[in-house]
């Protein structure tokens, strides 16, 4: 079940963090329900599958939050894409859903630890994804991971409509 945005929410951090939250269970209510062909093949001209747009967004918030903002350092920071960051997305045969929707929660998690109390004009560190020049704020950082949820739940709205046409959010 998604928690409902923070619609009374001021502080822009907890504004975020709590769509970010919401984001996630849109995410899994999307996925949760589809078997396990339609999991691992695309409905879409494009190609992806709902489990390999699902390790992106692992892969997506962790280079953002922990490599971006944090600066630390990361193995396969483009895990998603075969070490590519212009790559196909990809899922390996062993790679499940359980295990998928349990790193994207980890993944909030970490993201909550890092972020939460932090003035959202702070730069992203550097020495991980970014140098001195151009370093993105907190609160950038943050609306973007938040759009390229909101964006990717809507593809996955299509996915599962195509699929077993359940709708809505």
């Amino acid at each position: 079940m998604t928690q409902p945005p923070p619609v009374g929410e001021g502080d822009t951090i907890a504004l975020h963090l709590g769509f970010l939250d919401h984001y996630r269970g849109v995410i899994e209510a999307k996925l949760t329900g589809l078997t396990e062909a339609e999991l691992r093949s695309s409905r879409l001209p494009s190609g992806w599958s709902p489990l390999e747009l699902l390790k992106h967004l692992v892969f997506m918030e962790r280079r953002w939050l922990r490599w971006g903002f944090a600066g630390e350092q990361v193995d396969e920071p483009w895990g998603d894409s075969a070490a590519d960051p212009d790559g196909r997305w990809s899922v390996g045969p062993d790679e499940t859903l359980a295990e998928l929707i349990a790193r994207l929660h980890e993944g909030g998690a970490t993201t909550r630890r890092l972020v939460s109390g932090v003035d959202p004009a702070t730069p992203g560190a550097v020495g991980g994804r970014f140098g001195e020049a151009n370093r993105p704020t907190l609160n950038w950082i943050l609306f973007h991971v938040l759009q390229e949820y909101a964006r990717h739940a809507g593809h996955l709205d299509v996915v599962r409509e195509l699929a077993d046409g359940v709708t809505g959010e």
